[in-house]
């Protein structure tokens, strides 16, 4: 299933007579590239180690962090790999199963793996999905136009999906090719969306698991009272509401990390 992506083919004849010509008669120009609270498509094909992977069975009942790199044997996506399997027992701990996705086959991809642990010192041993045709990059609407490979194909951006259980994508981050992602900032984003669902709270600009954290807007103070204790609550006065009598509803409201007792 293909989700929220509406495919469409072109038939090539409105080419302009450029060198992109023949490839635009072979690219999907309906982009509905799957966003946030949207259920996640299922991709199914080969990976490194197996020519039968399916996504969801893959995933089943844990999160899935899916990272699409824009080829093998690039020099920013083989720090990432390294980097990310280095770090896969935070995942782990977190109940997140890990995915990659590569534009080039399972043999490229073992050959790739063996320069991975060379240049990082790090194994990888989640999937890493294979797309040497870029059909699947096409219709998720991940393709980069403007950047080519070697051969002129192009090259899929660098995003990321955190999919949830029910395959509900609940962030997603997309870099150009140029430029790597922060491993660091994909956890606290885990951490933050986990803690959200589990405690109806909110993170503020440049939180770590441990600091302060924010009431849901939604929830009203007799709410928020009876969830966290009215003496737990830091309410920051601000001028708007200075003059509200009858306040159901503070918005600048803090709590201490739930997650941490």
């Amino acid at each position: 299933t293909m989700g929220n992506c509406n495919v469409k083919e072109t038939d090539g004849t409105s080419g302009s007579g450029n060198d992109d010509s023949d490839l635009d008669a072979k690219k999907f120009v309906d982009y509905s590239r799957p966003g946030i609270n949207d259920r996640f498509p299922n991709i199914a094909g080969t990976t490194q180690d197996s020519d039968d992977f399916d996504l969801y069975d893959y995933v089943g009942d844990s999160w899935c962090l899916l990272f699409m790199h824009p080829g093998d044997f690039t020099p920013v996506c083989t720090t990432e790999l390294g980097a990310i399997a280095m770090r896969e027992s935070e995942f782990s701990e977190r109940g997140v199963k890990l995915v990659g996705f590569s534009c080039n086959d399972a043999e490229s991809h073992r050959h790739w793996i063996k320069d991975i642990k060379a240049a990082t010192r790090a194994t990888v041993s989640f999937p890493l999905f294979c797309d040497p045709d870029r059909s699947n990059a096409t219709w998720l609407g991940i393709i980069d136009k403007k950047n080519r490979n070697d051969e002129g194909l192009p090259l899929t951006v660098r995003s990321v999906y955190f999919i949830d259980p029910s395959k509900t994508i609940r962030f997603v981050i997309a870099y150009p090719a140029s430029t790597g992602r922060n491993i660091t900032e994909i956890i606290r984003a885990i951490d933050s969306v986990q803690i959200g669902e589990k405690h109806s709270i909110a993170t503020p600009v440049d939180w770590e698991k441990g600091d302060k954290v924010m009431v849901n807007a939604n929830m009203t103070d007799l709410e928020a009272e009876e969830k966290f204790g009215k003496k737990k609550i830091e309410v920051i006065k601000v001028p708007s509401e200075r003059n509200e009598d009858g306040l159901q509803k503070h918005y600048m409201r803090y709590v201490n990390d739930p997650s941490m007792n």
